[in-house]
C-alpha cells in the first residue's frame, strides 16, 4: 500500500485572517465568483442549524463544495463554516456571532486549515452587497447616491468601505438603536474612501427617507418586518442582511425585481417562518449575473442575501494563500 504523507493542518487567528485578506477589489470578485457558482459548479445544503440556550441563540453548520477544471478534483475547494449567535454575548463584553471555517484536502478530505471565521464573515457578507449594489442600484441624475445604513455593529463596520467603492461619494445616513455606535460608525465612515457625508439619525424611518440604496444590518430581535413600502423611494434597492428583521414581505411582494443568494436556503428559511409572506424570487443574484439581467426601469429591486458556507470557503482559500506567503498561522499537531 502506498503512503502519503498528511498535508500540515495550520490554524489561523483573527489577526492572521485580517492580515492577509484581499483587497476591497478582489473581495468584490470573489463575491461574484461565488454567487455565480452557487448556480451550477457547487454542492451545498441549507444550513443546518440547532437553537441552544438562551432563547434566540443558533450554531449552524455550512458545509460547502465548489468544483474545480481538474476532472481528478484536485483544484476543488472542500469545507464548512461553523457559526455560533448568542445575542445575549453582547452584555458580557463577548462578540454575539463567532465562527470558524475548516478547509479540507480536497483528494484526500483531511483538514488542512481552520481558520477563525469573524473577520471572514464581516467581510464575505458585505461584499455580497457591493456586488448586488454595483449591479442593481438605481441610475441616476448628476447627483451623488443617496444611502442608508442600520445597524452599526461589525456589518454596518463592513459595509463602510464597499459603499464607498460602489457608491462614490455617496451621502450616507446611519441609524442605530443605541446612538453611541451610530456616533462612532459616522467618526469612521467620514475617513472612509468615496463618502462624501454622513448623517446620524434617530430612527430608521428617517435614515431611509429619500435613500437611493437601503441597507439593513440591524441586530436579530422579536420586531421583525418593520419596513414598509411607504418609507422607501420609488425605485430604491434594499440589500437586507439582517434577514426580515427589517425589511417588510410587502416590499419584497411589491417588487420589480426580488433577488435571493440561494434559492433552496431561502425556501426553508421561509417555511422555518423566518420570511413570512414573502414571495417566490424572481431568481438568483448569480442567475441574474449570469444572464446580464438589466436593472429595472422603474421599480424598487430587493436582494436579499442569508449568507452561504460557499463564500467563507472561496474567501477562506484565498487568505489561505496569501497567508501563507506571508508567513502567517501556526502548523497544529495531527
Amino acid at each position: 500500500m502506498r503512503q502519503v504523507d498528511s498535508p500540515p493542518l495550520r490554524y489561523f487567528a483573527a489577526a492572521d485572517v485580517a492580515g492577509a485578506m484581499p483587497d476591497l477589489d478582489a473581495r468584490l470578485a470573489l463575491a461574484e465568483l461565488t454567487l455565480t457558482a452557487l448556480v451550477a459548479d457547487a454542492e451545498l445544503p441549507p444550513k443546518i442549524a440547532i437553537h441552544p440556550r438562551p432563547a434566540g441563540s443558533f450554531v449552524h453548520a455550512m458545509p460547502a463544495h465548489l468544483r474545480g477544471p481538474d476532472p481528478g478534483g484536485r483544484e476543488d475547494l472542500v469545507g464548512m463554516k461553523w457559526v455560533a449567535g448568542y445575542a445575549t454575548n453582547n452584555e458580557l463584553g463577548l462578540p454575539a456571532i463567532n465562527a470558524l471555517v475548516v478547509i479540507n484536502d480536497p483528494t484526500t478530505g483531511l483538514p488542512m486549515a481552520i481558520l477563525d471565521g469573524g473577520p471572514i464573515t464581516a467581510a464575505r457578507t458585505a461584499a455580497v452587497s457591493g456586488v448586488a449594489i454595483r449591479r442593481f442600484a438605481p441610475l441616476l441624475d448628476d447627483r451623488r447616491p443617496r444611502a442608508a445604513l442600520i445597524g452599526a455593529g461589525v456589518q454596518g463596520r463592513s459595509h463602510l468601505p464597499v459603499l464607498g467603492r460602489v457608491l462614490p461619494g455617496v451621502e450616507l445616513c446611519l441609524f442605530d438603536r443605541r446612538p453611541e455606535r451610530a456616533e462612532a460608525l459616522a467618526a469612521e465612515a467620514r475617513n472612509t474612501d468615496g463618502v462624501g457625508s454622513v448623517t446620524v439619525v434617530a430612527d430608521g424611518r428617517s435614515a431611509v427617507d429619500g435613500a437611493d440604496v437601503v441597507v439593513t444590518a440591524a441586530s436579530f430581535g422579536p420586531v421583525r418586518q418593520v419596513m414598509t413600502s411607504d418609507w422607501l423611494t420609488p425605485n430604491a434597492l434594499v440589500v437586507p442582511v439582517d434577514y426580515a428583521t427589517y425589511c417588510a414581505a410587502e416590499v419584497a411582494r411589491g417588487a420589480a425585481l426580488f433577488l435571493v443568494d440561494q434559492r433552496e436556503q431561502f425556501l426553508a428559511n421561509r417555511d422555518a417562518g423566518l420570511f413570512e409572506g414573502y414571495p417566490e424570487p424572481s431568481a438568483t443574484i448569480g442567475e441574474a449575473l449570469l444572464a446580464r439581467t438589466p436593472r429595472p426601469p422603474t421599480g424598487r429591486v430587493v436582494v436579499t442575501h442569508l449568507g452561504v458556507g460557499l463564500a467563507d470557503l472561496v474567501f477562506g482559500d484565498a487568505i489561505v494563500r496569501r497567508a501563507q506567503a506571508l508567513g502567517l498561522g501556526i502548523e497544529l499537531p495531527r
